[in-house]
């Protein structure tokens, strides 16, 4: 499974992320001429090579009229949600990557409006409506398509300390609407004291990432560092590693002693519905002498919290236990063959030197009703 990790241990930024990413494509000069074709006169993106605490990475710089955008020197541009679209639509960017790019947005002006007090179509985009702004969150959703991982993992993100001046005055960090986007994202202050996390950044974060946490076990192909405009005296980067996971299983299971075996039928259904890989349960003595049933449901590690919400969802239980387990499968197929009776589909399996070949069920039971045979002479017959 490729897998994308975002660090984001000194926050995040649109540029930092943009110039960490870069670093993971083969071609980043075709991206920087998607964005350098956006409808904005004098709009110019490059990207740096820069060190700092001796570590070498990028810097995206977003230049206007052959001046750089600067912390609090935001050229206006685009006021209006309606105005970063109409910007949007006109880029040559894969479709998916503006669907995103305008989606991006959509959070940040949800986050204005309810920090303000407003409604999304009334709100006024002051830093987030700046030309770098718009230029970082395209850059990063064609990244993103062009890298396509199947899973985006991030850390806890260090969001700085202090105050930050903004068109609205002088504000605690975070800032109001980067909080509100960092809702039920897990963050940390420190002894940096600056805007570690801005909203561009957090809300690239809530759109794209599946999961917070630590990194997980995954093989390295590339590592990307985006470095930030300032100095501070830890190296001030993002980093992105992008590489591969094994195909490692999560095994749920939990207790339950107040539900019928209706029920228990019930919630192991709908799970396998919603993609379990396995679901079953097991008699159990509980305490106090009571009978009860332990349910195990085995899934993708990026389900695992799609089944967490569901168990909970469908069963009585209050508590879940996780395991990590390594999972050794055939590589399988299906094919249907036509024999005398009708039609019979087998499913085959194969690897680790071994093949297997099994009829389905549902149409052996069908040819043994047709002919008035039991399931034994049915197979026999089709084999």
């Amino acid at each position: 499974m490729k897998v994308l990790y975002l660090d984001c241990g000194m926050g995040a930024a649109g540029d930092m992320l943009s110039a960490a990413l870069m670093q993971l494509v083969p071609d980043p000069k075709h991206i920087l001429d998607i964005v350098n074709g956006l409808t904005i006169p004098g709009l110019r993106v490059y990207l740096d090579t820069v060190s700092k605490c001796g570590i070498s990475g990028a810097r995206y710089k977003v230049i206007i009229d052959s001046a750089e955008e600067t912390e609090g020197g935001h050229r206006h541009y685009a006021h209006h949600l309606s105005d970063v679209n109409e910007i949007l639509s006109k880029s040559s960017a894969p479709e998916k990557a503006i669907s995103d790019a305008k989606a991006v947005y959509n959070l940040l002006a949800e986050a204005e409006a309810k920090v303000h007090g407003q409604s999304v179509s009334h709100i006024h985009f002051h830093e987030v409506g700046s030309i770098d702004a718009i230029a970082d969150i395209l850059t990063v959703c064609i990244l993103i398509n062009e890298l396509a991982p199947e899973r985006i993992y991030a850390s806890a993100v260090h969001v700085g300390s202090g105050t930050v001046n903004c068109a609205h005055g002088v504000l605690p960090v975070p800032a109001p609407a980067t909080a509100e986007l960092l809702r039920g994202i897990p963050i940390y202050s420190g002894d940096i004291c600056g805007e570690l996390c801005t909203p561009t950044g957090a809300a690239l974060l809530r759109y794209f990432v599946d999961e917070f946490d630590f990194m997980p076990q995954i093989s390295i192909d590339k590592v990307g560092y985006g470095m930030g405009k300032r100095d501070y005296p830890r190296v001030n980067c993002l980093r992105a590693v992008l590489g591969s996971a094994d195909s490692d299983v999560i095994e749920l299971c939990c207790n339950v002693d107040d539900m019928s075996g209706e029920e228990v039928g019930f919630a192991l259904e709908k799970l396998l519905e919603n993609g379990a890989l396995d679901a079953y349960w097991e008699p159990i003595g509980m305490k106090k002498s009571r009978p009860g049933m332990r349910l195990w449901i085995m899934c993708k590690t990026a389900d695992r919290n799609r089944m967490v919400k569901l168990i909970f969802r469908l069963t009585s239980t209050i508590g879940i236990r996780e395991a990590i387990c390594r999972r050794y499968v055939l590589k399988r197929s299906e094919k249907t063959v036509e024999t005398p009776w009708g039609s019979v589909r087998y499913k085959s399996s194969a690897g680790f030197g071994v093949n297997k070949r099994k009829s389905e069920f549902e149409d052996v039971r069908a040819i043994a009703d047709k002919l008035g045979i039991s399931i034994k002479e049915a197979r026999a017959a089709i084999e």
